[in-house]
């Protein structure tokens, strides 16, 4: 990141964060050379992680109307949710408040009716906090440690399951390593019964899972694919190349 040039920090109890810029982009770091929302200020809707380009991947199973975000970030998932269609009701739960203040103050998040951003504990939130059964739980809890554990347990998963519509799914975003993690896999599988994921070429497992076939082998239709695509303003399949079922 030497070309970029630190325009904020700030830190909590968690630990500490910068906002850097580079003129064209604008990044969003929790840790060393750890990116973890990058905005291309022009058209901040384009997702520029793979990771994120993966998440949105669900998209092609599930067309929502409504959507609960447990981590916001930078909000580039919201920035790309916003994009593809304004409609879409989306809650944005994220547990630092100086973060939320960064989002809003730097990566310019789309802010109307169709958004609410709380600050709260998302494990908590997931748990207790009254709130209409949604379409798409996106969970994408990390601290500059990585990813938060409690977004695998058996606990947080069955609290996700009951926020869902019938038919709805919660895509998860983990790590490479969570790959060979049989328990996680095994946890999934008892809840879910289709169990779908994602390796990325940033080293990200993006799991997407649903009791219902929402169509998952639209991942290899090109018309489809090709159609989410010019919605989304980038290729989708570049990042479903090593879409499988998880098993």
């Amino acid at each position: 990141m030497s070309d970029y040039s630190v325009i904020h920090t700030g830190s909590d109890a968690i630990g500490d964060f910068c906002v850097l810029d580079d003129g064209d982009y604008r990044v969003l770091a929790f840790g060393d050379n750890d990116e973890q929302t990058k905005l291309y200020k022009q058209q901040p809707h384009i997702a520029q992680h793979t990771y994120v380009q993966a998440m949105l991947a669900s998209l092609l199973f599930n067309q929502p109307k409504s959507v609960i975000i447990l981590g916001l970030g930078g909000g580039a998932l919201v920035h790309a949710l916003r994009h593809y269609d304004s409609g879409v009701k989306i809650t944005a739960v994220e547990l630092r408040p100086l973060v939320i203040a960064a989002a809003k103050r730097y990566f310019q998040l789309p802010l109307g009716k169709k958004l609410n951003v709380l600050n709260h504990d998302a494990i908590d939130f997931i748990a207790n906090v009254e709130h209409k059964k949604v379409d798409v739980i996106y969970a994408d809890m990390y601290s500059e440690k990585g990813v938060d554990k409690q977004q695998m347990a058996d606990e947080f998963i069955s609290n996700c399951i009951a926020r869902l519509k019938q038919g709805g799914m919660v895509v998860f975003n983990c790590w490479k390593e969570h790959s060979r993690d049989d328990d996680f896999k095994q946890r999934l599988q008892q809840h879910f019964t289709y169990v779908y994921a994602c390796l990325t070429g940033g080293g990200n497992w993006v799991i997407f899972a649903s009791q219902q076939d929402n169509g998952f082998n639209l991942a290899t239709n090109k018309t489809a694919t090709q159609a989410l695509s010019q919605k989304l303003d980038f290729n989708i399949s570049r990042v479903l190349t090593r879409f499988n079922e998880w098993k």
